[in-house]
């Protein structure tokens, strides 16, 4: 379980988030959404410690994340940041195996091997696998990447716009590979994505985010509301069913 109380964070005197509170249960596919400058990626890098806390408190599964050393979070947490530099001489299989340095200090172990060679697999990169990543698309590495964070074999998954260079076909594989980690292997994911149909799809409860507060928080049905909608982002979108789906349009 990851619990946020109480978080707030400035940068300079500009406040980005203020006084967020949230429960995280284990399992399942959590998203956040909202406009730019919302907040999201820094709940997120807030979360994953990838930026230091100023107010309040986040631990997961009971450890604080303030607190707790780097390589025991790095067990249970495993996360994507937006922008993430790669060293180019490196084979997607390499990369992928820097998830697993958390358990072994980069001494790969077969039990190793086969997580990776599993991976790999789980994200459709086994003919790139001997490839290097400056060789790839900007797709084929976020691919890479992501799959990289699942081979850490941590319960919580935290990516940060995982969609970003991927298509439309990738895109949609992406986010069922999702759904599938969190029912069938228990996973945790909690994903920030901007589009906000692949959230009400594959996810089984949106957050969004407002001038750093939450601005609504519930299953998708509950927030693909046009009133709701218009309270987040600004402006009246229609919402369609689709097989039972909700489907937000963005033109009327």
């Amino acid at each position: 379980m990851i619990v946020v109380s109480n978080v707030s964070h400035r940068i300079g005197r500009a406040p980005i988030l203020t006084d967020i509170s949230l429960t995280l249960e284990k399992g399942g596919v959590t998203a956040l959404i909202g406009p730019n400058g919302a907040g999201k990626s820094t709940l997120l890098s807030l979360i994953a410690r990838l930026t230091p806390l100023q107010a309040g408190t986040i631990t997961v599964d009971g450890l604080a994340v303030a607190t707790t050393p780097g390589r025991t979070l790095a067990r249970r947490l495993a996360v994507l940041p937006q922008d993430s530099a790669i060293d180019a001489r490196l084979t997607v299989t390499e990369l992928v195996g820097f998830g697993r340095f958390p358990h072994g200090a980069g001494r790969l172990t077969d039990a190793d091997r086969a997580i990776v060679a599993a991976s790999l697999q789980r994200f459709d990169l086994g003919d790139l696998a001997g490839r290097f990543i400056d060789t790839l698309s900007g797709g084929q590495r976020q691919r890479a990447l992501v799959a990289m964070a699942h081979a850490q074999a941590t319960d919580y998954l935290l990516l940060d716009e995982p969609l970003n260079n991927l298509d439309m076909q990738h895109a949609r594989a992406l986010m069922r590979t999702l759904r599938e980690l969190a029912d069938t292997e228990r996973r945790t994911v909690l994903v920030v994505l901007h589009d906000i149909n692949h959230a009400m799809a594959h996810a089984d409860r949106v957050v969004a985010l407002k001038d750093g507060r939450i601005a609504a928080d519930g299953p998708p049905a509950a927030v693909a509301v046009p009133d709701v909608l218009e309270r987040i982002f600004g402006y009246a979108m229609r919402v369609v069913d689709v097989d039972g789906d909700p489907v937000v349009l963005h033109h009327r």
